[in-house]
């Protein structure tokens, strides 16, 4: 079982433990605002999603729940490689939890794959400006590519170079 440490968060696999700590975050508005699907109503809808979470096949994706302190804070990693995601609770916003946190599922991910990749609603500023200064650059835009709930949303694609992100680890 895969788990990364930095200096303030803890990376592990998920578990079904984690369920009250996950719906939390997903049935929260503001964290899912630009989610690719609306916040969810039910503990089931959240104990579905955790299942798949839990359920990734190591040669598909690896995605990883984010602890600080001991309680559950976010997620972040590949749900499927090359594509990398992330959400966290917004009472944890604005603390670099999340870069912290990406940079070493990049680190990992990149050790072995060509590229990451994201795919960002344009009204999200913040994951936007994250991932620039994670080094990625865009590689295109959409218009109506997710239909949440009864709102189509754009996307924004974005793409890292795992060459350019181990040079850059010099920097970091």
């Amino acid at each position: 079982m895969t788990t990364l440490r930095t200096e303030r968060l803890f990376l592990r696999p998920a578990r079904e433990d984690d369920l009250p700590a996950i719906h939390a975050i997903l049935s929260d508005p503001r964290a899912t605002r630009y989610w690719s699907t609306p916040p969810h109503a039910t503990l089931e809808q959240s104990r579905d999603w955790l299942a798949g979470m839990i359920a990734i096949d190591p040669a598909e994706g690896e995605d990883f729940v984010v602890e600080h302190d001991g309680a559950v804070i976010g997620k972040a990693g590949f749900y499927r490689f090359p594509e990398v995601g992330f959400i966290f609770h917004p009472d944890h916003w604005g603390r670099g939890f999340a870069g912290e946190a990406l940079s070493v599922v990049l680190d990992r991910g990149l050790a072995s794959r060509p590229e990451a990749i994201a795919d960002v609603d344009p009204r999200n500023d913040a994951s936007l400006k994250l991932l620039t200064r994670l080094g990625f650059a865009e590689t295109g835009r959409k218009e109506k590519t997710w239909l949440v709930g009864d709102e189509w949303c754009d996307s924004v694609y974005l793409r890292l170079d795992a060459e350019a992100w181990k040079a850059s680890a010099a920097f970091r």
